[in-house]
């Protein structure tokens, strides 16, 4: 007798056997074992007429034992088992290799079924290494769906199918925490018999209706946990912030351009939730160049207007030093107070000021708009009234940092919190990671920007296009010439970026004036590189992607990315949108050091997209979500054991039935399995 919480180590002999090895792949108990599911499945359930098997084809076939027998091969080294069966049509031979066991299980007389790859041998048709196992009206090995699992050390397929067979007797005493109105509803199929069909489907349609039904579950988990968060944060308290309309008009009309609708209608969701007495929690997502940085703006402006103070996080200090300069050169002339505060760079409106200056002037609310990097979280800074929190490139900072920051509303209001990215989020990505914000989409460039020329540029052409890029240079353009870290030792890029640039000054480029920046720099002469660039005092800049957030270059007409097959497609787009700024004709020219058809294919997808997002979205489908967002912007994707971020049809399937749900209990009173279920996953579950 055995439980869904027998250890693996006591359940069959098999088990006891395989016990070290399961737990390698995290599986200690019968119920661990329910809930490894296979990596895909072997079609074996067409059992062919031994008389019409054919050479190279997999297949199953069925018959009677003649003869079996063990012997060594010519070498005398390995034990082979040859064995002769028959059916009314013909005979085929069955051989295995160093598996001499066999022919002590099988004698002659015995009904077995092989399934395997058919060729023509000395016996005429025949099996070479076939599964197989004694007729029976379940098998498990063989003239079925036959499931393929991950394996590791000595673990073997049928080791593991034995197991999991025999533990699916107790799948019906597992507690199917799914509502019966959700399961009616959205034709979800039982729990026990998802398990047995996912295990051992009968055919494709009913695999296929047990595999919904468990993606289901695992979707529907993480959306109850993003509408129970939606609900807890709708419960707090927010500063109201009513809307300046005249004031914020006459900036907008200051500006010296015009803003896109997108902007205009982001703003104005961003300004409606500011008006109500809960917080805001709100992502800004938009391509690189599509203008974040003045919508937030716009929503700080509203904010001072009434007195409130704002914050504006990122990442970088280069990068909160141009939104600082942006905001204090369209903002200061209204009279609203702004300051810098990173770990190198300290600035009160336009002064140089010490931190203590800064961090009293917060405190006493002198100063309305603090821009700056993690320095923000620190203890000692207090504001007085923060009502608005905005972080760049939220992707970067941590749960507990962003929480920090949103803390320092002090203890009876919450800000109002805007994150913004401009790495691109497909939709299935931002349901499953980030369902409990807001969206806004920046989906058009300003006016004026011309669409930027990709190519990728072949060993042969590249003279051509070094040529081409020097023309550019010549008519007082500037260029990027991106290294990504070719050495997995050198993290900060020093290596590969100091021997590009070394390369171009002493050859192609040396009559030009060429800068160099990575990641080992200190800040002053990161900032020297900068500023160089930015002043026109060098035509080249060779850097690592320490360039790809906070440079604005409008005169940077060429990007030229070394190895491009070694950056993520996300990152190239960032990459690009460094050029295309100002008015002139831009570049991006993509250097690959292989042709091989995968890297041909993703690099090909850069050509094809139109923005950001749909790149996202060709990416996340040539690499699968693993590839593309398993390590960095969404460690519960590894957490997820059968759905993938491809399942957008039961993504959105489950967060209407998730947010429809707690709407109507949102305690989950009715349901107390559930409601345990969801506590456990949100434990368990990474959502950095």
């Amino acid at each position: 007798m055995f439980t869904l919480q027998t250890p693996l180590s006591q359940f069959t002999p098999i088990g006891k056997t395989a016990a070290p090895h399961l737990k390698k792949l995290g599986l200690s108990t019968v119920e661990d074992l329910l809930f490894y599911f296979p990596r895909k499945y072997l079609d074996f359930s067409i059992i062919t007429p031994i008389g019409k098997l054919k050479p190279d084809t997999e297949t199953t076939a069925s018959g009677r034992i003649e003869q079996i027998s063990n012997r060594r091969s010519w070498r005398k080294k390995i034990m082979v088992t040859e064995a002769i069966i028959s059916d009314d049509t013909g005979k085929a031979a069955c051989i295995w290799f160093g598996q001499p066991y066999i022919g002590k299980m099988l004698k002659a007389g015995d009904e077995i079924m092989v399934s395997g790859k058919v060729s023509f041998g000395d016996y005429g048709m025949q099996f070479a290494g076939p599964a197989f196992e004694k007729r029976s009206n379940d098998p498990a090995h063989t003239g079925r769906l036959v499931p393929l699992y991950s394996l590791t050390g000595r673990l073997t397929q049928k080791q593991i199918r034995v197991l999991i067979k025999y533990a699916l007797r107790s799948a019906g005493y597992l507690a199917d925490f799914l509502p019966a109105e959700i399961k009616r509803n959205e034709n979800l199929m039982p729990l026990n018999s998802a398990l047995e069909q996912v295990h051992f489907p009968k055919d494709i349609k009913t695999l296929t209706l047990a595999q919904n039904r468990l993606k289901f579950d695992e979707l529907f988990l993480i959306q109850l946990i993003h509408a129970k968060r939606k609900q807890n944060t709708a419960a707090l308290q927010a500063p109201v912030v009513p809307f300046h309309e005249a004031e914020v008009k006459n900036f907008v009309q200051s500006l010296p351009f015009k803003l896109t609708d997108a902007q205009r209608k982001a703003a104005w969701q961003i300004i409606k939730d500011m008006e109500k007495p809960h917080p805001m929690n709100r992502l800004l997502e938009g391509d690189v160049g599509s203008g974040k940085t003045v919508v937030a703006a716009i929503a700080l402006l509203n904010a001072a207007l009434s007195g409130f103070q704002g914050a504006l996080m990122a990442p970088t200090e280069i990068l909160a030093k141009q939104h600082f300069e942006t905001i204090y050169k369209i903002l200061t002339p209204l009279g609203i107070s702004a300051a810098l505060l990173t770990h190198n760079w300290q600035k009160a409106g336009n002064e140089e000021a010490d931190t203590k200056t800064i961090i009293a002037k917060i405190k006493n609310n002198e100063i309305k708009i603090v821009v700056g990097t993690h320095a923000l979280i620190q203890e000692k800074i207090q504001f007085q009234n923060l009502a608005l929190a905005v972080i760049d490139e939220q992707h970067r900072f941590g749960v507990k940092q962003r929480q920090k920051l949103r803390a320092k509303g002090g203890a009876k209001l919450n800000p109002h919190l805007l994150s913004m990215t401009a790495t691109p989020i497909p939709r299935t990505l931002y349901l499953s990671l980030y369902g409990d914000l807001d969206l806004s989409v920046l989906d058009e460039l300003p006016k004026g920007r011309q669409e930027i020329i990709d190519r990728i540029v072949a060993p042969n052409e590249r003279p051509q296009i070094l040529a081409a890029i020097d023309e550019e240079i010549e008519k007082g353009r500037q260029v990027f010439v991106l290294c990504p870290l070719i050495d997995e030792s050198d993290k900060l890029g020093a290596k590969a970026a100091t021997a590009e640039y070394e390369k171009l000054r002493r050859t192609v480029f040396a009559h030009r004036k060429i800068g160099l920046l990575h990641g080992r720099l200190d800040p002053e002469e990161k900032e020297k590189a900068m500023n160089d660039f930015a002043q026109r005092k060098i035509n080249i800049l060779v850097s690592t992607t320490v360039v790809e957030v906070g440079v604005d270059i409008p005169n940077a007409s060429v990007m030229m990315i070394e190895n491009a097959e070694r950056f993520g497609l996300a990152q190239i787009w960032q990459l690009r949108g460094r050029v295309g700024r100002g008015t002139y004709q831009s570049y991006c020219y993509l250097f690959p050091e292989t042709d091989s058809a995968e890297s041909m294919r993703r690099l090909h997808a850069i050509l094809t997209s139109k923005n950001g997002f749909d790149l996202a979205e060709k990416d996340l489908e040539l690499r699968g979500p693993g590839e593309v967002y398993g390590t960095t912007q969404s460690g519960f994707v590894k957490d997820l054991r059968i759905a993938t971020l491809l399942d957008w049809k039961i993504i959105e399937q489950a967060k209407s039935a998730a947010f429809a749900l707690i709407q109507k209990d949102p305690s989950l009173v009715k349901y107390p399995l559930l409601a345990q279920k969801v506590e456990t996953t949100e434990k368990k579950l990474h959502f950095e």
